[in-house]
């Protein structure tokens, strides 16, 4: 029904994937568009290769952008019959199986679907989903039920923010597909850009200052300001004056990457 849908669904969702993150506070450890360290372990042991550390500077670069496509295809979009799925719903269940697990997605869109929650999406499930008159109502029901388990976790309160935004990108566009029964293309046009569900601090501080040139210049501007706004600048002043400045250096060398990364 929508095999086409797979590259502009990966686009979609690497939106909210983000890049590189190792955060102390996610359970999955170190990640690389969406692709924790455990999973690219199996993957290249089941190609017969050597395992190797996710770096960030594999981002970007052909090799790396073949494998990370392979593993969202076989792991995720494969399992999860998105193939088969009709347009919207197979973008929401291809996200929510990739942020929460093929098994926990499976039994959302079949609760949604009036059929058995076993976990496996079979001919049953995919003709249910195929008949329903309401296609937006799936994917309605799919993320109420998703966001209502999110906001149940432990993390909740470090990456709820991300989580929920998340959620409601991919309900508004989910919802519009399947109304206007969209393919293809559709998919990333309306997706916007959110913070991602995973990251650390210092990359959500940086993209507020690293994303142009302005964005550092002010951030210099600010950190002579407060040295200025004290005719004898104290310990206080110079303190957040220097946190200023360093997060400017560090905002600077990320801009240069981004950009050499872009051309």
């Amino acid at each position: 029904m929508s095999a086409e849908n797979f590259a502009p669904a990966l686009k979609a969702v690497l939106v909210h994937e983000g890049g590189y993150s190792n955060h102390p506070a996610d359970p999955g450890g170190v990640t690389l568009e969406g692709i924790i360290q455990r999973v690219y372990d199996g993957y290249r042991k089941s190609k017969g290769l050597a395992t190797r550390a996710l770096k960030a500077s594999m981002r970007g670069t052909a090799a790396w952008e073949v494998e990370r496509d392979e593993i969202y295809r076989r792991d995720y979009w494969n399992p999860s019959r998105c193939s088969d799925l009709p347009p919207g719903v197979d973008y929401a269940v291809f996200d929510q199986s990739v942020n929460s697990g093929v098994g926990q997605s499976a039994k959302w869109l079949q609760r949604a679907v009036g059929v058995k929650a076993d976990g496996i999406i079979g001919e049953v499930t995919v003709q249910a989903a195929l008949a329903a008159p309401d296609k937006a109502a799936i994917v309605q029901s799919m993320c109420d039920q998703r966001l209502a388990m999110l906001q149940k976790l432990s993390t909740w309160g470090t990456f709820g923010r991300g989580w929920k935004a998340r959620v409601d990108s991919v309900r508004r566009v989910a919802a519009a597909m399947a109304r206007q029964g969209a393919k293809g293309d559709h998919i990333p046009a309306e997706t916007p850009p959110v913070e991602p569900a995973k990251g650390n601090g210092a990359d959500r501080s940086l993209s507020s200052i690293a994303k142009t040139p302005e964005g550092l210049a002010g951030g210099l501007a600010i950190g002579t300001s407060l040295i200025n706004a004290a005719s004898d600048p104290g310990p206080l002043q110079w303190a957040l004056a220097a946190v200023v400045l360093v997060a400017v250096i560090v905002g600077a060398v990320y801009f240069v990457r981004r950009q050499r990364a872009a051309s």
